[in-house]
């Protein structure tokens, strides 16, 4: 017993600080970086070490679910892709954001991002880094199409400067989560939305919206690029990567896509790769509108950060989120990583600046970005998105949006299977 004592003296002190685990998505490094950071800056309060989560968002959000649901006490952090944030908060997976915490963070935060991170009006998860999808073109194309670029411009003249010019309007066109997303983002900008109560916490509560004068607009694009033969030979498989690399190629027009493509492009020309001249005719300015003087409503991603509700440290996780989501550290993360950061004020460093001129208009597209259907049901009205809605040739004004309610309420009420 003598013995014991010392002994268990020496193992309490020897344990330190407590150990926060952040589940991460998988980046270049830059949150590796800034739990180091923070650990650092805590004076001792913590330790904040990374999990990595699978590379996609679906099986991250699987992961997470899992873990979760069996009242898992080792989920301190975790980085949260927006669309499934509702499920989380109805599940009651989520610590309580408090308030002078959610007073913090929101402070001189892009208002998309406030919107990403809320459900049923309340904050439930910290603002990190936000993302949104420009309308990217060749300036010589834009040119010679007679487009003032510096005025906001229609789906319709981009299709038809495209076509004019035998150029490409690049997509994502694939039967995957980037169709939902510019499904959303036309039917956003058209005035509408996917859903009429994305709040209901009871599927059989779900009403589905599409088929509205919103929703057939967004048919109306999406099927009038498609024949307008603007959208590539790829068009029903087209990725983000894939779109990227056809607007580094010689029939580039324009593209809708995310500032990831700059990096590339960037890296591409250090590599000998891709000509500079070719990065020298990029051209980028607000997403186009759906109609004619209406404010466009750009896609909205990113990544959030939630507390878990079973975490055996919720007030020091949320000190750490704090510390992770500083303007300061989300700008060396756009600079390390090319991840745009949802706090304003990030985007007036210096550097940032100068590495992406694009970044007033990042700023100002976030102001604006609409996030996706914000429902505890999002998986099942994604994918009945992506059915109906697939291949682009195939939609249709007079029934894509109606199929489209049809499905996604027929899964909710158990009368149908994805």
């Amino acid at each position: 017993m003598a013995l014991a004592a010392p002994l268990a003296a020496c193992s309490a002190a020897e344990a330190g600080p407590p150990e926060l685990l952040w589940y991460i998505n998988p980046d270049s490094g830059g949150q590796e970086r800034i739990a180091q950071q923070c650990t650092q800056e805590s004076g001792g309060a913590y330790r904040l070490s990374t999990v990595l989560l699978p590379r996609d968002a679906p099986s991250q959000r699987e992961q997470l679910v899992r873990r979760l649901a069996a009242n898992d006490t080792s989920i301190d952090l975790m980085s949260i892709d927006p669309p499934y944030i509702p499920e989380f908060a109805n599940a009651d997976f989520l610590a309580p954001v408090p308030d002078d915490v959610a007073q913090a963070v929101t402070q001189d935060v892009a208002e998309g991002a406030v919107a990403g991170a809320t459900y049923d009006d309340e904050l439930v998860t910290v603002p990190f880094w936000a993302n949104t999808q420009l309308l990217w073109y060749r300036k010589s194309v834009a040119e010679a199409a007679g487009l003032d670029m510096t005025q906001p411009v229609t789906w319709e003249q981009v299709v038809q400067a495209a076509a004019d010019q035998d150029r490409t309007v690049a997509v994502q066109g694939v039967r995957a989560e980037s169709l939902t997303v510019w499904i959303n983002a036309l039917v956003e900008s058209a005035g509408g939305h996917v859903l009429e109560n994305p709040e209901a916490t009871d599927p059989q509560d779900v009403r589905p919206s599409l088929d509205s004068d919103a929703g057939r607009a967004a048919a109306e694009i999406i099927r009038g690029l498609a024949d307008a033969g603007v959208g590539g030979p790829q068009l029903s498989n087209a990725t983000e990567d894939i779109n990227a690399s056809m607007f580094e190629g010689d029939t580039a027009g324009f593209m809708v896509n995310w500032p990831f493509v700059w990096q590339r492009a960037q890296s591409a020309v250090e590599a000998g790769t891709l000509d500079q001249s070719v990065v020298d005719d990029f051209g980028w300015a607000v997403y186009p509108q759906a109609v004619e003087g209406e404010q466009a409503r750009p896609p909205y991603g990113g990544i959030n950060l939630g507390v878990g509700a079973f975490s055996e440290h919720v007030d020091l996780a949320f000190e750490a989120a704090r510390c992770i989501v500083a303007p300061e550290k989300q700008a060396e993360y756009f600079l390390s990583d090319g991840n745009p950061p949802s706090s304003l004020t990030a985007f007036d460093d210096p550097e940032v600046r100068e590495t992406f001129p694009m970044a007033d208009v990042i700023r100002e597209s976030l102001q604006n970005a609409a996030p996706r259907p914000q429902t505890p049901f999002y998986n099942e009205v994604s994918s009945s998105l992506q059915r109906t809605w697939h291949p682009p040739r195939a939609v249709s004004p007079g029934t894509s949006p109606q199929r489209a309610d049809e499905l996604i309420t027929a899964v909710l009420q158990g009368e149908a299977l994805l």
